[in-house]
């Protein structure tokens, strides 16, 4: 089977960690995606280590529910995750201080 798009953008994700950046944060980030390719994945970033996996977190500190193309788009640059955010295409529940990091964390993706 084929790998699916999304997979491979997060695998990218992984690959484009800053762990500098991510100095004391311990955190599971739960990701929902709709629209063209629905699912749901997870990051763990602990000990200057970032994994992503398919599934559903244990205990997530953070849900991101977006739509695949437009989480691609953020952190490709071609959308503001900010303006993402007001215009209700990204929904973020539980800790807003990591949602705040989460883009410093990782190189930007073309």
């Amino acid at each position: 089977m084929a790998e699916s798009v999304i997979s491979e953008f997060l695998n990218r994700m992984v690959k484009a960690f800053v762990p500098e950046k991510a100095a004391g944060v311990d955190a599971v980030i739960q990701l929902k995606f709709s629209g063209a390719e629905a699912s749901s994945w997870y990051f763990t970033i602990a000990d200057g280590k970032c994994s992503c996996v398919e599934g559903l977190a244990p205990a997530a500190k953070l849900t991101v529910s977006v739509d695949s193309d437009d989480f691609k788009k953020i952190f490709t640059g071609q959308m503001d995750g900010m303006q993402a955010f007001m215009q209700g295409k990204l929904r973020l529940t539980g800790d807003m201080n990591l949602a705040m990091k989460l883009l410093n964390l990782f190189r930007m993706l073309s």
